[in-house]
């Protein structure tokens, strides 16, 4: 959904308008403990230069957010995810302080244990690394929202329902 669309529609309607978007954190087992596959963004204009979860994207238009979830593992990591596989790990209610309605986010944050392929770099015009870390280090940085989860996780702490930038 565009800006201009979704600004459009919120002063037509004058309903609050919120952008979904669907995160897919790949877990295994390593000999250092769980390990995460995180990539390093690049080219995006987004926290460029900051490490994320492996795939994530918005659900388009009549997707399930279990469908788009897997889609987006599909398109950005060449690994095919049953969204039956996916776990729920926090619905994140996220803002930037603007105001503007293309920047009130539900994030729905999962991960998968269970996946087929071999995760690569799909889009490398967008990714410039692709790593596996255990969950007890971490790189630095990471995208802020994503390391709040991320260390929720770690911590055993992560709720159903979380917030940021409120």
């Amino acid at each position: 959904m565009t800006e201009q669309y979704t600004e459009a529609y919120a002063s037509t309607h004058g309903r609050f308008t919120v952008v979904p978007a669907a995160y897919v954190l790949l877990r295994r087992a390593g000999d250092d403990g769980d390990e995460v596959l995180l990539q390093l963004r690049r080219g995006t204009g987004y926290y460029d230069e900051h490490w994320a979860f492996g795939a994530a994207g918005h659900i388009e238009a009549g997707e399930s957010l279990l469908t788009g979830a897997a889609r987006e593992a599909s398109e950005e990591l060449a690994v095919g995810v049953a969204p039956g596989a996916l776990e729920l790990l926090t619905l994140m209610h996220r803002t930037d302080g603007s105001g503007r309605p293309i920047e009130q986010r539900f994030d729905v944050f999962f991960q998968a244990r269970e996946w087929s392929g071999e995760p690569r770099i799909v889009e490398g015009e967008k990714a410039a690394a692709l790593e596996w870390f255990p969950l007890d280090a971490l790189p630095d940085p990471v995208v802020p929202h994503e390391l709040q989860v991320l260390e929720g996780l770690r911590r055993g702490s992560l709720a159903p329902v979380s917030v940021f930038g409120f």
